[in-house]
């Protein structure tokens, strides 16, 4: 009689193995698991070695190819360079979007320079503004000062 909404499955159910019985290596899983997995293990360790056999032999063509030779030019090549047969005098051309990145990248670092130095528009602009700022709040800062120079004449004329 099942339990629940979940049906039971036709091969059982589930057997959960204890933290007891795993430590005292009594669990009931099947023994045949660890031979699969050894299996499957040595398979991989197999299938590697072989890779790289192939590796070593030249690449074959399969199916018509080896037969006919054709000039596709959507046809991706392997790029499979060995690191003695790399030019490395030889420079990369870049594509457009990268030198255009490069460009722009220049460009602003150029423009940055000279509106360190003051010499582009927008770094005029913003040194009169921060001089004219600069005289409006060292007239408020005159201002202040008289007028707290006047209290304090109006606090001592008080006293008086």
């Amino acid at each position: 009689m099942g339990r629940g909404k979940f049906k039971g499955k036709p091969t059982g159910r589930r057997h959960f193995s204890t933290p007891e019985e795993m430590l005292a290596g009594s669990s009931t899983r099947p023994r045949t698991f660890k031979k699969e997995q050894a299996e499957a293990e040595e398979d991989e360790t197999s299938d590697v070695q072989f890779e790289e056999e192939s590796e070593d032999e030249s690449e074959k063509a399969k199916g018509p190819q080896a037969v006919i030779q054709i000039e596709n030019p959507n046809l991706v090549k392997p790029k499979n360079l060995k690191a003695r047969d790399v030019d490395i005098e030889k420079t990369t051309e870049l594509s457009r979007r990268e030198r255009e990145e490069i460009e722009r990248q220049r460009a602003h670092e150029r423009y940055m320079r000279l509106q360190e130095q003051g010499k582009t528009e927008q770094a005029r602009k913003d040194l009169e503004r921060l001089a004219l700022i600069r005289q409006q709040r060292a007239e408020a800062a005159k201002k202040r000062e008289e007028e707290k120079a006047a209290k304090e004449q109006k606090k001592m004329e008080a006293r008086k």
